[in-house]
C-alpha cells in the first residue's frame, strides 16, 4: 500500500446499543470487554493450551527472479540487512528468468532489467485462503522481496495439500515481472478450486538518494511497452503442482482489470472476492475492486467476471465507480468485499477527515444484490474513530484501518455484517468489533477485542467467519515484552542484530539491543465468537516465538528512511472448525538464520463453547 490515507467525513447512522458488562478496571482500552481482562502469563500460555501449531511456509524454499529495477545498496549488517544477493540456485521450480528476460521484459529501456535473476530473501504481508473444493488445499500469498532497502519486490505464493503441515510449491507470481513491483497480495478460490491472486503492479526507478521515481516517457522509465500501473490477475487453475503453473493472459495480452499511465492517477488498495456459493444466482462471479487515488482523492471502483472450470473467465465488464456515502470531498478507500451465501455481495469504504489530528475515521458499507450492476450504502458501523498517528518504540508503519468479513449462518433472517477497526482513542491501538443483522442498516455498539492488561498496541485486526457461524478477530500484538538477555527466545529472536532505531529511546532497557523492551516486539492473536458476538474464551496466542519487527525491515520510501514496513494486513480464514492465519516472523524457527521477514501459517481449532 503506497498511499496510507485519504480523508473523509461522514454523517453517522444511529446505532443499536446492546448491553454489555464494563470493562474490568486497569484495560487498555475504554471500550467494553465482554470475556474480561486475562494475565500476559495466561495469554503466552494460551499457544500451547490451545494447541496451536506454528509451520514457516517460506523459510526453507530457495526462490529467485529477474528483477526489472536493481537496487544493490545494502543496510546492513545493522538490524539484519544484506541489501540484494544473486541467486544462489532456486529450488522451487519457477522461472527464474536467468535463460532470458520474461515476457513483459522484452521492450525495457536500457539498463533494465537486471542482469539476472537475484534472491529473495523478505516476504512481507500476508494473505491465506482455503479452497472450497478442498479444504486442505491452502494457498498463502506474500510480497517477495529481492531488496529490502529498495521495497523491491513481486508477489509471491505458498501451497499446501495437507492443511498447512507442509508447503511443498512456492514462488513468485508469474506473469508480471516487467513492472519494478507487485504489491497487495490478496486472493482468492472460485467454486471450482481455481485460484484467482489480484495483482497491482506498478513502474518507478531510483533517484540518486534511493526514493521512488514515478516518472514516464523518459529515457530512465523502466518499460515504456507496458502500462505504467494496472490491476490484474493471475490464475491459478485447480489441479496446478509446478510454481509455473498460472495463467496471467487473456485475449492475447496480460489479463488486465484496469490501466493506468500514473499521470495524475494511483490505483491502489485491489481486494477481490468470489462467489462460490452454489446456491446464488451469481456463482462463480468474481469481484475485483480498487481505488485510483486521482489526483490525489481517491476514487472507488469495481469490475467483475465470471469464472470457468478450466481456470479462464470471461471479460472483465467495464470499471464503475462505486457510490461513496455524501460529504466525502476527500474520497474514500480500503474496499474489501465478501459475499453472502445468497449471492449478496458486500464491502467496506472507508475515509480519513484530516482536521483531526490523528486523522479521524469513518466506515460505511457497500452492498450489491444484483451480482454487482448496481450498489448501494447501505450503512455506518463506526464515525469519528480516532486512528494511530504511528506507533510507539517501532519504525513500522500502521496498516488498513479496519477489517470485514460476512457470516455464513443467518440471524434474525439475514447475514450477519462484522466489522473490526484500530481505535487510538486511548493513545495505545485496541481493536473494536461491531455487527450487523439488517444488512447494514444499524450496527451494534462497539466493544473490545484485545483482552490485555498493559496498556500496549493491538492493531491490524483481521476478520473471517466459519461455516457454523464462528467469527474470528485476528490481530498483531504487543503485551508481551521481548526476551530477556541472555535467553533461547532472544536468540532465536535475533535481539542482537537490533542496534539501531531511531524511534526507541532505551527507556526500558537501558540502551539497544532492545532486550525486556515493552510495547516493541510482535506476537499474533485471535479472539473466537459466536454469530451474536458472544466471546468464545479469551484471546488465544497463534504465534509461538515474539519476534524483532524492527530486522530487515522493508523501506517503503527510500533505503535511507526512517519509515519500515512489515505489512499493513494478514491472513485469515477457515477450513471447517479450524482457523488458519497467515502472518509475518523475524524469528528463525529452524529455517531463517538471517532473520528476514517470513510468513508463518498457524493453525488452532474453534474452542468449545
Amino acid at each position: 500500500m503506497r498511499f496510507r490515507r485519504a480523508a473523509l467525513v461522514i454523517p453517522s447512522i444511529v446505532a443499536v446499543t446492546v448491553a454489555l458488562a464494563p470493562a474490568p478496571a486497569g484495560a487498555a482500552t475504554t471500550l467494553p470487554v465482554p470475556q474480561g481482562t486475562q494475565s500476559d502469563n495466561s495469554y503466552a500460555a494460551s499457544y500451547a493450551a490451545n494447541h496451536v501449531t506454528n509451520v514457516d511456509a517460506t523459510g526453507g524454499a530457495v526462490s529467485c527472479y529477474r528483477p526489472e529495477v536493481p537496487y544493490f545498496t545494502s543496510n546492513g549488517p545493522v538490524d539484519g540487512y544484506s541489501g540484494m544477493s544473486a541467486c544462489p540456485g532456486a529450488t522451487t521450480g519457477e522461472d527464474t528468468g536467468a535463460a532470458a528476460p520474461y515476457a513483459t521484459q522484452v521492450g525495457s529501456n536500457p539498463g533494465y532489467p537486471a542482469a539476472g535473476p537475484m534472491l529473495v530473501k523478505s516476504r512481507s504481508e500476508s494473505d491465506i485462503r482455503v479452497d472450497p473444493t478442498n479444504p486442505r488445499h491452502l494457498i498463502g500469498s506474500s510480497k517477495w522481496f529481492v531488496s529490502a532497502e529498495g521495497y523491491n519486490h513481486l508477489l509471491g505464493f505458498y501451497e499446501s495439500f495437507d492443511g498447512g503441515s507442509t508447503w511443498p510449491v512456492s514462488g513468485h507470481i508469474p506473469g508480471y515481472e516487467g513492472w519494478t513491483d507487485n504489491t497487495d497480495p490478496v486472493g482468492a478460490f472460485d467454486g471450482f478450486g481455481n485460484y484467482y491472486s489480484l495483482v497491482l503492479p506498478y513502474q518507478f526507478f531510483y533517484n540518486a538518494d534511493g526514493s521512488h521515481n514515478f516518472s514516464i516517457g523518459t529515457r530512465r522509465e523502466p518499460n515504456p511497452v507496458v502500462p505504467a500501473e494496472v490491476i490484474s490477475v493471475a490464475v491459478r487453475p485447480h489441479g496446478a503442482t509446478t510454481a509455473g503453473n498460472w495463467i496471467s493472459v487473456h485475449n492475447g495480452h496480460p489479463d488486465y482489470v484496469a490501466t493506468y499511465d500514473s499521470i495524475g492517477n494511483e490505483p491502489d488498495k485491489q481486494w477481490i472476492a468470489v462467489d462460490s456459493n452454489p446456491g446464488s444466482p451469481h456463482f462463480n462471479r468474481v469481484y475485483a475492486m480498487w481505488v485510483d487515488f486521482h489526483n490525489v482523492t481517491p476514487v472507488p471502483f469495481v469490475s467483475y467476471a465470471d469464472a470457468r472450470a478450466d481456470g479462464t473467465h470471461t471479460d472483465w465488464s467495464a470499471p464503475q465507480r462505486l457510490p461513496e456515502p455524501p460529504h466525502t470531498p476527500q474520497g474514500a478507500t480500503y474496499l474489501l468485499p465478501h459475499v453472502a451465501p445468497d449471492g449478496a455481495v458486500s464491502t467496506t469504504l472507508t475515509g480519513f477527515d484530516p482536521a483531526h489530528g490523528s486523522f479521524a475515521a469513518t466506515i460505511s458499507v457497500l452492498r450489491s444484490t444484483d451480482g454487482g450492476v448496481t450498489w448501494s450504502v447501505v450503512g455506518t458501523p463506526a464515525a469519528g474513530v480516532t486512528t494511530p498517528p504511528g506507533f510507539a518504540n517501532t519504525t513500522f508503519r500502521d496498516g488498513i484501518e479496519d477489517t470485514f468479513t460476512v457470516g455464513r449462518t443467518r440471524v434474525n433472517g439475514n447475514y450477519p455484517l462484522y466489522v473490526a477497526y484500530e481505535d487510538y482513542s486511548t493513545g495505545v491501538d485496541n481493536v473494536a468489533l461491531t455487527a450487523s443483522y439488517d444488512n447494514g442498516a444499524t450496527w451494534t455498539a462497539p466493544i473490545g477485542v484485545n483482552d490485555n492488561v498493559s496498556a500496549v498496541d493491538e492493531f491490524q485486526p483481521n476478520l473471517a467467519a466459519a461455516p457454523d457461524g464462528t467469527v474470528s478477530v485476528n490481530f498483531y500484538d504487543r503485551r508481551l515484552a521481548c526476551p530477556a538477555a541472555g535467553t533461547a527466545e532472544a536468540a532465536g529472536a535475533g535481539l542482537a542484530l537490533d542496534t539501531v532505531n531511531p524511534k526507541y529511546s532505551g527507556k526500558y532497557s537501558g540502551s539497544l539491543p532492545p532486550y525486556g523492551a515493552t510495547n516493541y516486539c510482535v506476537n499474533a492473536s485471535v479472539q473466537f465468537y459466536d454469530a451474536t458476538l458472544h466471546p468464545r474464551g479469551h484471546n488465544i496466542r497463534i504465534s509461538q516465538h515474539t519476534y524483532d519487527p524492527q530486522l530487515d525491515a522493508p523501506h517503503p520510501g527510500s533505503a535511507s528512511g526512517t519509515s519500515t514496513f512489515i505489512g499493513d494486513y494478514f491472513g485469515n480464514d477457515f477450513a471447517g472448525a479450524t482457523n488458519y492465519a497467515t502472518f509475518v516472523s523475524t524469528y528463525n524457527y529452524g529455517s531463517n538464520a538471517g532473520h528476514h521477514q517470513q510468513q508463518i501459517v498457524s493453525a488452532v481449532r474453534i474452542p468449545a463453547r
